[in-house]
């Protein structure tokens, strides 16, 4: 039984930075042929929501083992981890996986579980049967929004922020050994942010046959903005300059001054961003709105 999957051990991750030369980055090339179109293709029930997501190999890495995450009205990222190709066969595993078994399914927290599970037990006998793959695995950071709520599902530690009336929160919790130790007291958060083992993950999907996500709902309000990325963002920009970069009045201006800034940063991993701003009031709003517009009417009608 794994306790602790770990992204390339420290010694791998090390020789990894040794051997690989940097590369330059043109974030702006990465914005266009590197990250061709794609579409969360959002039904009329979920609603109206401004896209945009950017993905990019880093300075150190060969490979991006990184998946985004967007079709069928699902948004998100997955960040593999495994020897050689590994990583990026259980990412985009995930992705496809993923977004076959949730076509034409409502949103819902128990239709997200199944399928989560469903994909997981593939990748599981994926890398049982191929020695190669063994200890592959990704992180999973996915929205889905219904109606009236965000459905958020979490396995790992790539991360959801919400950033709402000017407050920039973070909707999930890291399944990392540092994280743990956060939470009991143990590390503070500074020191957690340059633990030797913050690479430590204690939850993962693929990894074992079964895996447990993370499932929060929470209700939505017009004008929100939803960050959905891997840790080779937050990792190299301080969450201060995340939330100014949000704050962006332009969506696409956002992701690109937060790619800048993570390889700026070192761009030491895989880079993977997924912004998402709720363009439809809530059921609860546009009911309160319908009813003030009828009060006001009956203010005014004629006698």
């Amino acid at each position: 039984m794994r306790k602790f999957n770990l992204k390339g051990t420290v010694v791998e991750r090390m020789k990894g930075i040794q051997r690989e030369e940097p590369k330059p980055s043109d974030a702006a090339a990465a914005a266009g042929d590197g990250n061709p179109e794609m579409s969360a293709a959002f039904t009329e029930e979920q609603g109206v929501f401004t896209v945009a997501w950017r993905t990019d190999v880093g300075r150190l890495r060969r490979n991006n083992q990184d998946a985004v995450i967007l079709g069928n009205g699902l948004a998100g990222v997955a960040d593999g981890m495994g020897g050689h190709n590994g990583g990026e066969i259980a990412s985009a595993g995930l992705r496809d996986g993923l977004l076959r078994e949730i076509r034409d399914r409502k949103p819902g927290h128990d239709a997200l579980r199944e399928a989560v599970q469903t994909v997981n037990r593939t990748l599981w006998e994926q890398q049982e049967k191929d020695i190669s793959l063994a200890g592959m695995g990704t992180t999973l950071t996915i929205a889905w929004p219904t109606a009236k709520e965000m459905i958020i599902g979490q396995v790992g530690d790539s991360r959801a922020y919400l950033l709402r009336g000017g407050e920039m929160t973070q909707v999930t919790e890291d399944h990392s050994m540092v994280a743990d130790m956060v939470r009991k007291g143990v590390l503070t958060e500074e020191q957690a942010a340059c633990h030797p083992m913050r690479n430590y993950i204690t939850r993962a999907v693929g990894t074992e046959e079964n895996v447990e996500i993370d499932i929060t709902l929470h209700e939505r309000r017009k004008g929100d903005r939803w960050l959905i990325c891997s840790d080779g963002l937050y990792g190299m920009v301080p969450r201060a300059e995340l939330k100014q970069m949000l704050e962006e009045e332009n969506l696409e201006t956002a992701a690109e001054k937060m790619l800048r800034a993570a390889l700026a940063g070192g761009g030491k991993d895989n880079i993977s961003i997924v912004l998402l701003q709720d363009d439809t009031g809530s059921a609860a709003e546009e009911n309160e709105n319908e009813s003030a517009e009828g009060r006001a009417s009956e203010e005014v009608k004629p006698q």
